[in-house]
């Protein structure tokens, strides 16, 4: 395990390498990591190997461990290719509310765009740069806010999980699903025979589609997460 994380360190991080031995250089790690996102982004990230990688590269298996050690440190590269350069803030005028709701959807358009990224950024790991700056974004907006780091860093976390659990939703539903209206269709028609003993359900449906709510859970959570960031920040500046 040490040794999977010394090797990702210095791929994310360190000057890039070249092969010790064989022949003049024809890949880079950039390249790597793109065929590996190719794999990936079309048939997941279970699919994803050093030989099909290997293979959407036209070398041999054996030239690819020259330059990544395993599927783990391939991996790691594809994280950091896939999700990309933080897009900077609109500008010095934008509040932390603004900020950090344009992270959040950000965020979210890169996992709908990559959905294997939510198999691939859960547990122990090493993040890269790009990955890193992301976080150092979102902290940042909070800067001045009175908040403590602990409590930037808790709000972040509570954004990033709203954000893979709505992904998580769309990836489960499919690209061309609701899976919002999906389930009010479903709970509606079995409301219609068993309404009577779910009351507080029945009258949310017929309110939500009175008044077109549907498809809002993202949105909807999204603003009340930052409420309730603004609602600590208000008690901090007294």
């Amino acid at each position: 395990m040490g040794d999977e994380r010394s090797a990702a360190v210095q791929l994310l991080w360190g000057p890039r390498p070249k092969p010790a031995r064989g022949p003049k250089p024809a890949l880079s790690l950039d390249r790597i990591a793109r065929a590996g996102v190719e794999v990936a982004d079309a048939q997941g990230l279970i699919c994803v190997s050093m030989q099909r990688v290997a293979g959407l590269l036209d070398v041999t298996k054996m030239a690819l461990y020259r330059y990544v050690p395993g599927k783990a440190e391939l991996v790691a590269l594809m994280v950091e290719d896939a999700i990309g350069d933080a897009t900077p803030p609109k500008g010095p005028r934008c509040g932390w509310r603004e900020q950090l709701g344009d992270w959040s959807r950000q965020l979210v358009t890169v996992f709908h765009q990559h959905p294997w990224l939510l198999d691939a950024t859960v547990g122990p790991r090493i993040v890269g740069p790009k990955e890193l700056a992301w976080m150092e974004r979102a902290i940042a907006a909070l800067d001045g806010t009175g908040l403590s780091g602990a409590e930037r860093m808790d709000a972040v976390v509570l954004l990033a999980g709203h954000v893979r659990a709505i992904a998580q939703q769309a990836r489960a539903a499919g690209p061309a699903s609701n899976p919002e209206a999906e389930l009010s269709v479903t709970l509606g028609e079995l409301m219609q025979a068993h309404g009577e003993r779910y009351p507080a359900v029945t009258a949310a449906l017929a309110s939500a589609t009175q008044h077109g709510g549907q498809d809002q859970a993202w949105e909807f959570g999204l603003q009340r997460i930052l409420d309730g960031l603004g609602l600590l920040i208000a008690q901090r500046s007294h």
